[in-house]
């Protein structure tokens, strides 16, 4: 199982420190700007996910630094889809620098949960027959 999107970013200097390497505390935005796009390549709508009673929280992020990215870097992540989603969902990422370098790998596991009752639900059927159909 593998549906991998890739997402363009461009650092901005308020990303970064004295030393124009970027604060790794954004790396948690650059991966979920890349999962939105991800799923908006699926053809699902986070916005109307949500609509529809259906949210993401995160529920373990983990990051494997391996190189510093700098302020005006274009950087390319690649997301990918770990496995069949059940009640949650994983997505391994691969974070890489204009030159191609690779510097960040990092996952990030996310359950389906009822917006109202705030419990875990299965991922919705139409979710789990769009990602059949794009395998």
């Amino acid at each position: 199982m593998s549906i991998i999107t890739k997402t363009q970013i461009r650092v901005r200097y308020a990303e970064t420190d004295q030393m124009g390497v970027v604060h790794h505390g954004n790396y948690a935005t650059y991966l979920e700007l890349a999962r939105i796009e991800w799923l908006d390549q699926l053809g699902v709508s986070y916005r109307t996910m949500e609509k529809q009673g259906v949210m993401l929280p995160v529920h373990a992020m983990q990051f494997k630094f391996k190189k510093s990215a700098f302020f005006d870097d274009n950087l390319t992540i690649v997301t990918i889809l770990r496995e069949k989603p059940r009640a949650r969902i994983i997505y391994d990422f691969e974070i890489y620098n204009q030159e191609k370098e690779l510097l960040t790998t990092a996952s990030v596991t996310l359950v389906f949960m009822d917006v109202v009752r705030k419990k875990p639900i299965p991922c919705p059927d139409y979710l789990l027959e769009l990602i059949e159909k794009n395998e």
